[in-house]
């Protein structure tokens, strides 16, 4: 008798060593709120540019433009093997979401002090270049101060407790 095949573990497409780029400094700066994943209008040479882990989120922020969301300041450098249609490396590109998703998000960018930020770039299992996009509210100096200590409060815990273990 022949044995049944076993089924594959498909790859978690969420976890951050699977991400292209990781925004680090929107964790600091920004109180995440609520995260929406989409998907991204990109051409050819962008993608495999983003497959070569060549990007940059730093600085860039989302934007509700006329019912559409737009990424704004993204860097994606060029790839070399392109030639001639090669993409430029900042510009705006668009962002698919779905209507009420958007208008969710609208609503809450209207109250003061939200803001949309993206928190990293990666492949799903499908092979799809997908955006983590994250509501946020920014941080005063007094908070980032104490999750600072925070962090490392669990870290000095964390080294103590091993000894233990």
């Amino acid at each position: 008798m022949i044995a049944p095949m076993t089924a594959q573990k498909k790859k978690s497409a969420n976890k951050s060593s699977d991400a292209v780029t990781v925004n680090k400094k929107a964790y600091h700066n920004f109180e995440i709120i609520d995260k929406f994943e989409a998907g991204m209008s990109l051409q050819g040479s962008e993608v495999k540019s983003l497959r070569n882990g060549q990007a940059d989120l730093s600085g860039a922020y989302a934007r509700i433009i006329a019912d559409e969301c737009w990424l704004v300041g993204a860097s994606i450098s060029q790839y070399e093997q392109a030639g001639i249609y090669n993409h430029e490396p900042v510009h705006n590109r668009k962002l698919l979401m779905h209507k009420i998703e958007i208008r969710k998000i609208k609503i809450k960018l209207d109250q003061r002090g939200f803001t949309l930020v993206p928190l990293k770039i990666y492949f799903n299992s499908r092979g799809l270049a997908k955006l983590q996009l994250g509501l946020a509210r920014g941080k005063k100096q007094y908070d980032k101060r104490a999750s600072i200590t925070q962090k490392q409060q669990k870290r000095d815990l964390d080294r103590d407790m091993k000894k233990y273990r």
